[in-house]
């Protein structure tokens, strides 16, 4: 009998390995049905192939393949939609166009990326047409120094901007702006102006291969290009041979007096027109109005562009596109200064210029250089805007936000909830996209890594989640925070959500400090650093001080200064944010991220080592600002009632602040050695920053309110 039992315990087992192995999947595999040539198209599928041979898939045609389908459909789906329609084994992928292919392409790979081995269907369309980019090159660039000149060999290197384009299309923008003084030289040598250009023929040739070779790589990842610049700037060769001024001798004078001689105009009608012939891939150009144009009113610098840009594009041999940013200056002070006067003949111009292929884009800085800030819109470069620029509503242009980031270059960011009320607040009929990019900073070569060990080869990598909240969200802003964690899950598997949410709650701290500071042009604050200009006489870049804190009012019209809410009446401080309760909301969340990451341990993980310790650095300087805050108002009342109670108070807080600065610090010293940044000028000895330099600055403030006394201060 327990022979028999034996047997059939044997017999079960075998019948179980047989149906194990009778019922085995057979292997994932994918195969592509594509008979559209289009570029775009071949970039979705060659990315979609190099995903299957990382991860091991074959691509091969048999029945259990997934089978990936591609059409166009411009009659049922608008320019870069698509939809992804899977019926059991079959993905229909259909574009409005090529690009709208290539997106829903790169989705079917984000989708297989995840882990699963089928695909959802879905429809997506582009919320706002113009999703762009601003690069600063490093040559000819705004502002000289060698943190910028760093930057050249690899942006003269193609690969780099293969990848940095991959980039783009993988998040969806679709336009890269390239910005410096005067591009003409390093792309034509003019028949009539050969001296303008300094290269040999030899030379010049390479750089035309850089510029072809990164105009068709754009345009085949369905991405415009535009080169912008400033304006009456000439190169030096010229400039000696015509006895003509270029600013040369000083380029950081960009309000300078430009050469408006008729040499210069010509030369700039005969570059314009010869760029656009021998780039047939370049989408267009850009100008903006105020540098090099000291002693200029607005309508000479209207007339000027006019007469050269303009009248140069009107030569070429096709029409281009056309970026014309605004405000003009409405004097010799400024570059930028707002005035409806000036608003109005920039207008009259826009309203007559239909000679550009497609509506003009007119480009406004949001909250001036500090476009992580506030949502809503209090000025943009030069002060308050009036509606001059749509009301009434525009027919051949739009207008598209330029959200600089002067703020933070070093620490990894991503707040999707920013993004999104961004646009829903901001978009209006005559918005129709954003900028996004930095003056100060490019995000070529990669200084900030010090760890050996990280898979980032670029900076614009370090940012991943940057541009790819940015970018995705300006394409569809209901995308979901699931993709976002998805993302996550795929470079950190089982820290996904962790890493996501805690990112999204630290990334706040910048936008707060910026929305309470209410800087203005580039180097009035640098949030990742907590340093600024300050008041007091002669200007410079330091820490910001707990003086100036409790003496500023807030940018966001939600927040409430110190001042205000200590002798503010009723109705200036009803339903407003008071600088306690904000300090509050920064100390709950910076500490509920601290907690989540606290058990991730990264071991050999160089990537995710950055991600935790990037996350601590912001919540310890979220941490250190909210009790900075608190010490503000304490030091504030001490002020005004000379009370020592408050005194000590706000000592008791400084401290607390000088504390956490000190774990900021201990955060990111092992994982950042000091970099050169614009904002502490450009002299290589003391352009370096780190939170340990700064802290010098944070021990003697302490210092200094410790042996304040009120009493014998005359005035505040």
């Amino acid at each position: 009998m327990k022979t028999r039992k034996n047997k059939i315990e044997i017999l079960i087992v075998l019948l179980v390995i047989i149906s194990l192995f009778s019922c085995k999947e057979e292997a994932f595999t994918i195969s592509i049905q594509n008979k559209l040539n289009a570029p775009q198209v071949l970039h979705g599928i060659d990315k979609l192939k190099l995903f299957a041979k990382e991860s091991k898939i074959d691509m091969v045609e048999n029945e259990g393949a997934l089978n990936i389908e591609t059409f166009i459909d411009s009659t049922n789906l608008k320019h870069e939609a698509f939809s992804i329609k899977t019926n059991n084994k079959t993905v229909r992928v259909t574009g409005g166009d090529a690009t709208g292919v290539m997106y829903g392409l790169l989705d079917v790979k984000e989708q297989l990326e995840t882990g699963n081995q089928s695909v959802k269907s879905k429809e997506e369309a582009p919320n706002l047409d113009f999703r762009a980019l601003k690069f600063n090159l490093p040559w000819e660039a705004y502002r000289s120094s060698k943190t910028l000149r760093e930057h050249t060999e690899t942006c003269k290197d193609t690969i780099f901007w293969r990848d940095f384009l991959d980039m783009m299309a993988e998040n969806r923008f679709n336009k890269l702006t390239l910005w410096n003084l005067h591009p003409f030289s390093k792309m034509v040598k003019t028949e009539k102006y050969p001296e303008a250009c300094d290269f040999s023929d030899e030379e010049l040739v390479e750089w035309q291969k850089l510029w072809n070779t990164l105009f068709r790589m754009a345009k085949d990842r369905g991405i415009e290009t535009y080169m912008v610049n400033w304006n009456i700037f000439v190169t030096k060769p010229f400039a000696e041979h015509y006895n003509v001024s270029d600013l040369s001798k000083n380029r950081d004078n960009h309000l300078g007096n430009g050469d408006t001689s008729e040499v210069i105009k010509d030369y700039m009608r005969e570059a314009v027109r010869k760029t656009i012939d021998d780039y047939p891939d370049l989408t267009g150009l850009g100008i903006t109005l105020g540098e090099g144009m000291g002693g200029m009113t607005a309508e000479e610098r209207e007339e000027w562009i006019l007469e050269t840009v303009v009248a140069g594009a009107r030569k070429a041999k096709r029409k281009i596109k056309f970026i014309h940013r605004v405000p003009l200056s409405a004097g010799t002070a400024s570059s930028g200064s707002t005035d409806v006067s000036v608003e109005k003949l920039t207008r009259q111009t826009l309203d007559t210029l239909t000679c550009f292929d497609g509506p003009i884009n007119i480009e406004l800085k949001f909250n001036w250089s500090h476009g992580h800030s506030s949502t809503t819109l209090v000025k943009v470069h030069g002060g308050e805007l009036a509606d001059t620029y749509w009301n009434p509503l525009p027919k051949n242009y739009y207008l598209a936000w330029m959200m600089r980031n002067e703020d933070f270059f070093i620490l990894r960011w991503g707040q999707t909830d920013f993004i999104r009320e961004h646009i829903e607040k901001n978009v209006h009929p005559y918005v129709n996209g954003y900028y996004v990019g930095s003056e100060t900073y490019i995000p070529a070569k990669d200084y900030i890594t010090s760890l050996e060990g990280a898979s980032t080869k670029y900076a614009f990598e370090r940012q991943w989640m940057f541009y790819k909240a940015w970018g995705r969200l300006l394409y569809n802003p209901k995308t979901p925070d699931s993709f976002f964690v998805d993302a996550f899950e795929t470079r950190f598997p089982t820290h996904g959500k962790t890493l996501f949410e805690a990112q999204s709650k630290v990334s706040k701290v910048p936008l707060i400090i910026a929305s309470y500071w209410n800087a203005t042009w580039d180097f009035t604050l640098y949030s990742e650093g907590m340093i600024g200009f300050n008041e007091g006489r002669p200007p410079a870049v330091k820490l910001l001080s707990l003086k100036t804190l409790a003496n500023k009012t807030p940018m966001d019209p939600d927040y409430i200064g110190v001042k205000t809410y200590l002798n503010g009446n009723e109705t200036e401080i009803a339903g407003k944010i008071s600088p306690i309760q904000l300090a509050d909301s920064l100390s709950s969340f910076c500490n509920e991220a601290l907690k989540a990451v606290e058990s991730i341990k990264p071991e050999t993980n160089v990537d995710l080592l950055y991600e935790k310790s990037d996350i601590q650095a912001w919540a310890y300087l979220g941490l250190y600002f909210s009790d900075k805050l608190k010490a503000a108002v304490a030091y504030q009342q001490y002020i005004d009632s000379k009370d020592e109670k408050f005194h000590k108070e706000a000592i008791t807080w400084l401290e607390k602040a000088t504390e956490k600065w000190s774990k900021l610090v201990a955060v990111t010293k092992p994982v950042y050695n000091p970099v050169p940044i614009e904002h502490k000028g450009y002299h290589e000895d003391s352009n370096l920053f780190h939170w340990s330099i700064i802290q010098k600055e944070v021990e003697a403030e302490l210092k200094w309110l410790k042996e304040l006394d009120v009493a014998q201060t005359k005035s505040n």
